[in-house]
């Protein structure tokens, strides 16, 4: 049982503790509304009632604006002014510390997206957020217009010229998601592009839904990329599918990867069990060798030997021909990140396990808005390549012979 003096004693602390934060609370708004009659007096040339040759207008009065902040929702006193040009025209004075109709901070509307991309709805964003900004500062209108911003930059992104960007390597690769099409839950491919710059950033490039991983989808997303002037990388990963194959053969003058692990699964799949250690081994020493001459010895081996334990083996290692060892053709400080396409099935990976929570997802474009989103705020983040450094030589070499 709680003494009557204990009670007391957290009835003080309870009370200290408030105290504290309403001073905080209001050190804080006396500090922004210091920064906006800075900001206002570096705008005019004066200060209050200063007589100057500089003056660039003259102050009118001031208005309250409630603001949500990180601190919660403050009333400032907000100064107005009016400013007047060289030709003897006003206008009103708009502060860029704090935008005519802003009504939250930065902060709190990444916060508000940051929750949203987690998978939270309206309801949940408003719950998490209540003890920060009270019951009735957050409305279910004003998160539907954050979320707003994010339709509007993915439009904006997914329709970007991409003449100035350039990119030394392109992955490319699908993964599905569950998204209701015609009345009906259905899992849907979506098509992936992630591009590395010359300071070996990954970059997510492009995100479709189609159909199928058909030929004629990925030669859709590759054709869109080049119609909207996106320069021809050095090289493209990719999986090994045979409609993937198809529509990079477009792009003629890019060298081509194929994926290392997934012609490893491929092998697996035609080989006995009791073979598979053995075959794994000698594909090894086509794609651990110290160069491409010794990687080529090794490939006529194992096709040598496999021809007559299981020509199946043989056959489809055949199939991948010489675009299984491309990476040989690169410095040797790239080849683990460019003979694989794990760079972006990692990126894949994240986006099954942030959207696991989502049984499916309304609309298309409400699928491929959030993918977009978990990358563009940093929810996930990608990291550079290894070898970057002699990608970007590389890329400035081909770029000073283009010219």
């Amino acid at each position: 049982m709680t003494s009557s003096k204990g009670s007391t004693a957290d009835g003080q602390v309870i009370t200290f503790r408030r105290e504290i934060r309403q001073m905080l609370q209001d050190r804080l708004k006396g500090a922004v509304e210091v920064l906006l009659e800075e900001e206002l007096e570096g705008v005019l040339g004066s200060g209050w009632y200063e007589r100057s040759e500089r003056r660039r207008g003259y102050r009118n009065g001031s208005c309250r604006r409630q603001v949500t902040t990180q601190a919660g929702t403050r009333e400032l006193k907000v100064p107005r002014a009016r400013l007047v040009d060289a030709g003897g025209r006003t206008r009103e004075f708009r502060s860029e510390l704090l935008p005519r109709y802003a009504r939250r901070t930065r902060q709190i509307d990444e916060a508000i997206l940051g929750i949203y991309l987690g998978g939270a709805n309206s309801r949940r964003i408003r719950k998490a957020l209540e003890p920060l900004l009270g019951e009735d500062n957050l409305s279910k209108s004003a998160v539907s217009r954050v979320v707003g911003r994010l339709k509007a930059l993915f439009e904006q992104w997914s329709s970007r010229d991409l003449s100035a960007e350039r990119y030394g390597v392109i992955f490319l690769d699908g993964f599905h998601l569950k998204v209701r099409m015609a009345r009906r839950v259905v899992s849907v491919p979506v098509l992936a592009a992630l591009g590395v710059g010359d300071d070996g950033q990954k970059v997510l490039v492009a995100l479709q839904l189609a159909p199928s991983e058909s030929s004629a989808q990925w030669g859709h997303l590759l054709g869109d990329l080049q119609r909207r002037g996106l320069p021809a990388p050095l090289l493209i990963v990719v999986d090994g599918g045979s409609g993937l194959n198809k529509a990079v053969s477009g792009w003629k003058e890019v060298k081509i990867q194929r994926c290392v692990v997934h012609k490893l699964r491929n092998l697996q799949e035609h080989c006995p069990v009791h073979a598979r250690a053995e075959m794994t081994r000698d594909y090894g020493k086509i794609i651990y060798a110290r160069d491409g001459l010794a990687a080529r010895k090794a490939h006529e081996e194992f096709v040598r030997k496999w021809s007559v334990l299981r020509p199946e083996v043989a056959r489809s290692l055949e199939e991948a021909g010489s675009e299984l060892l491309t990476y040989y053709e690169f410095p040797k400080s790239m080849w683990k990140s460019i003979r694989t396409t794990n760079s972006l099935e990692n990126l894949n990976r994240e986006f099954r396990r942030r959207t696991k929570t989502q049984a499916s997802f309304s609309t298309e474009e409400a699928a491929l808005r959030l993918l977009y989103g978990l990358v563009a705020f940093d929810q996930i983040k990608l990291r550079k390549i290894d070898g970057y450094r002699d990608l970007a030589r590389l890329m400035k070499e081909t770029s000073d012979k283009a010219a």
